[in-house]
């Protein structure tokens, strides 16, 4: 065993029974290090929306660096690259006239809407709205606002209490985000987080009507909507750049990464609409918001972007990934009739679970996939992930379909 620590895993377990190292990939396909062949279930993590090994993504990041690898972007540097991709990304924003702040992924842009949530706040002289409210199953990266917000409980084990004025409702109910409101005072919120699909919680689409209810409530009570898209950003959920376009959420603030680069190089991206921004850009102030990254902005990573924004476009793949939704959905749905699955939750983006009756299993189906070339995880609390490159041949999906079948059914 070596010296890596690998993140969310059970490291006497690894030590025990070794890593599988990867080794490659070209689309939906990897290879391990011994030459063995995978599909990828899962798009890495997340991320590889445009599929592994494009060289043209490869060859940006490197004229790039050759050129200039990065430079600070606090005060009032700037690289070319790095400002031609915000001007880019202001321009499939969900609200007109957005600010893009930069990041280094997705726990990055999760802190860093909390922080100016609460910032803003006090611009506007309410300096008591600092609570910010999450969703139970709800998962926002692992830094300490992330972890707080977050409705997965495992995952706030043994650290104490991370973040005083964060708290969770359920991730299903309006109502219950109404009675909290009415409980503490609007008073004293900030923001309201919302995945519009929750990923990493185990894929559960938004029940009908409810986005637009905690929409108008948030918008009712004077808070700021969140929309964590991280996951279901830049064409995830199928058909449009963003769900927050999808389903005119019109967000305060967005979060978003993976997708930005296809996982490239890494790298966050948070959307600030006019209402939020304007008091930071007030002509003659003296406000300073005292937050960033060294990494934030990199100009290698920004060029991974425009490369796979690029090919997003050219190759029509908000369009490929609707079509990937609806046959995700048409092949998996019939999996729910198989002894020992509880449910198939997909349809709404290229983004699925297979819910297993029995939560335990779902590590050991995982692993069995994986002795059948299909390389997958179990989410949430019982769910094993698909959600592959928007670039999966319709081959090749079946092949993942065709595998969980047969492990599915081989016991």
């Amino acid at each position: 065993m070596g010296a890596f620590w690998h993140g969310f895993a059970n490291m006497s377990a690894v030590q025990q029974n070794g890593e599988l190292v990867m080794h490659r990939g070209e689309g939906a396909q990897i290879w391990d290090a011994q030459g063995r062949r995978y599909l990828d279930a899962t798009a890495g993590l997340w991320f590889a929306n445009v599929g592994h090994g494009r060289q043209e993504i490869a060859d940006a990041v490197a004229a790039q660096l050759g050129r200039l690898a990065h430079y600070s972007t606090f005060g009032d540097f700037s690289v070319d690259t790095t400002g031609e991709l915000a001007e880019r990304l202001a321009t499939i924003a969900p609200v007109a006239d957005s600010k893009i702040f930069f990041t280094s992924g997705g726990s990055d842009s999760i802190d860093t809407a909390a922080k100016l949530a609460r910032r803003y706040w006090v611009e506007r002289g309410r300096p008591t709205k600092t609570i910010i409210i999450g969703r139970t199953k709800a998962y926002h990266g692992m830094h300490v606002a992330g972890t707080a917000l977050a409705g997965i409980p495992g995952n706030h084990e043994g650290y104490g209490e991370l973040m005083q004025d964060a708290l969770t409702v359920g991730w299903d109910s309006g109502k219950d985000l109404l009675e909290a409101i009415e409980r503490l005072g609007a008073d004293r919120i900030a923001a309201f987080f919302c995945e519009p699909v929750i990923g990493a919680g185990g894929v559960y689409p938004p029940p009908a009507g409810y986005l637009d209810e905690v929409r108008r409530i948030c918008r009712d009570h004077d808070i700021l909507f969140v929309a964590d898209e991280v996951i279901t950003g830049f064409g995830r959920i199928g058909g449009s750049w963003f769900a927050s376009g999808k389903f005119d959420l019109q967000p305060d603030i967005m979060t978003t990464a993976k997708g930005l680069t296809s996982g490239y190089v890494p790298m966050g991206a948070v959307f600030v609409a006019p209402t939020v921004w304007e008091p930071f850009f007030t002509p003659g102030g003296q406000t300073w918001w005292r937050h960033g990254y060294t990494y934030g902005g990199h100009a290698g990573a920004a060029a991974a972007a425009m490369a796979t924004l690029d090919i997003i476009e050219r190759e029509d793949l908000l369009t490929v990934a609707d079509t990937l939704a609806a046959r995700m959905h048409e092949l998996l749905a019939p999996l729910a009739d198989i002894p020992g699955v509880h449910e198939v939750r997909s349809g709404t983006g290229a983004l699925a679970a297979v819910q297993l009756a029995d939560p335990p299993t779902a590590m050991a189906t995982a692993a069995a996939l994986r002795g059948r070339g299909i390389a997958t995880r179990a989410v949430g609390a019982g769910g094993v992930q698909v959600s592959p490159p928007f670039v999966i041949t319709d081959g090749e999906l079946t092949e993942i379909v065709d595998a969980l079948t047969a492990v599915l059914t081989a016991g």
